[in-house]
């Protein structure tokens, strides 16, 4: 798989893509991102194997999503079999995926309990940390997952769509990211500013104003996070793939660009 190399303005334009994509099927969009979510949260509370089965299922979701994604742009009615599209020909493969996933999801446990002898993991069931505390385990995570995450973040895709046997799923993903570590840089930068930047400074604002306003809006700008950017996030996962590894589709990055 030839992976192209994009500028870093293509990382934001990921997300600028992704709402078109919400825009033009909001309710399809926003029930698989929903269900999505709600099918892991219900998985995860599984005793024992719910933990265990959510990141061997997730290259499967994330193929059902992307399906669903590729109808909403190619203008079709949804219907099942347009959203099971590489289940059938792949589940074994996307399985053997998803074990790969959960032994990276248990490196970066292990990592990362080795890194801080479980100190911060001890506490934080006891609610115990404080914000700079919380921060580094955030922060810490986020970088040991990093090379998960490249791994990851194309390879459901790859071996659902494309038919490449999970391992080089993972390679392919990963050099492929690490190609376009600038473009996810934007990317991530972009989120994080509509996601936790915009969010907190309106709040601050409404603050200053009425302290009234602030439950008011903290409210509503949850449900926007949810049935809004939410479904949007989902749908720039595809984008990125289709940018990526593809010619861009019309109604993503080569409107956006024209604009």
């Amino acid at each position: 798989m030839q992976a192209r190399r994009l500028p870093a303005r293509h990382g934001a334009l990921w997300l600028i893509a992704g709402f078109r994509l919400f825009r033009a099927n909001p309710p399809l969009l926003t029930a698989l991102t929903l269900g999505y979510l709600s099918f892991v949260i219900l998985i995860n509370l599984l005793p024992l194997i719910g933990p265990l089965l959510v990141p061997i299922l997730l290259p499967l979701l994330t193929v059902i999503v992307a399906n669903g994604c590729r109808t909403i742009e190619g203008g079709r009615a949804p219907v099942l079999a347009a959203l099971t599209v590489g289940l059938s020909h792949q589940r074994v493969a996307l399985i053997r995926l998803g074990g790969l996933h959960l032994v990276g999801t248990l490196a970066i446990l292990i990592i990362n309990l080795a890194i801080d002898g479980g100190e911060l993991f001890n506490d934080l069931p006891q609610g115990t940390l404080d914000d700079s505390e919380m921060a580094t385990l955030l922060l810490r995570v986020l970088v040991i997952a990093a090379p998960v995450m490249m791994a990851f973040w194309f390879a459901p895709l790859l071996t659902g769509w494309d038919g490449v046997a999970p391992l080089k799923s993972l390679f392919f993903s990963a050099v492929a990211s690490f190609r376009n570590w600038r473009a996810f840089l934007a990317y991530g930068l972009t989120v994080s500013a509509v996601g936790v930047v915009l969010p907190g400074l309106i709040l601050v604002v409404a603050g200053m104003i009425d302290s009234g306003l602030v439950s008011m809006l903290s409210v509503v700008l949850r449900m926007l996070l949810v049935f809004l950017l939410a479904p949007a996030l989902t749908a720039s996962i595809y984008v990125s793939y289709r940018d990526v590894f593809s010619a861009p589709p019309a109604i993503a990055i080569a409107e956006v660009v024209d604009d």
